[in-house]
């Protein structure tokens, strides 16, 4: 299901610690995301080939315990994070990390 309006609109975005942030999004659904989990998600040319689609980064050379140093708002759509790895070029759109936070839903459920 494609996601558009309130489901991809960020009412609250929260660093709740060094590990985790938090959206509470316009339709009142509220997602946690690990750090960890976040940064092998990345969305970069360098973590993910712009042709194939493959995602490069290999999701073992990310420590659990990597700390999201600063957060930024692109524009009106996205979310930009700097990692205590220094890695800083992922742009993660609003729809990416709704559709994180569900595919994780799911993976729990």
């Amino acid at each position: 299901m494609e996601r558009r309006g309130p489901a991809i609109e960020p009412k609250e975005i929260k660093q709740e610690d060094d590990f985790t942030v938090s959206i509470a999004w316009g339709d009142d659904r509220r997602c946690r995301y690990r750090a960890a989990e976040l940064r092998r998600s990345c969305p970069c040319a360098q973590c993910v080939n712009e042709w194939t689609g493959e995602r490069v980064l290999k999701a073992d050379s990310i420590s659990e315990t990597i700390e999201i140093r600063d957060i930024s708002i692109v524009g009106r759509y996205a979310l930009n994070f700097r990692w205590s790895d220094g890695h800083e070029t992922g742009i993660y759109s609003f729809r990416y990390l709704r559709e994180l936070c569900e595919t994780q839903d799911a993976e729990t459920a």
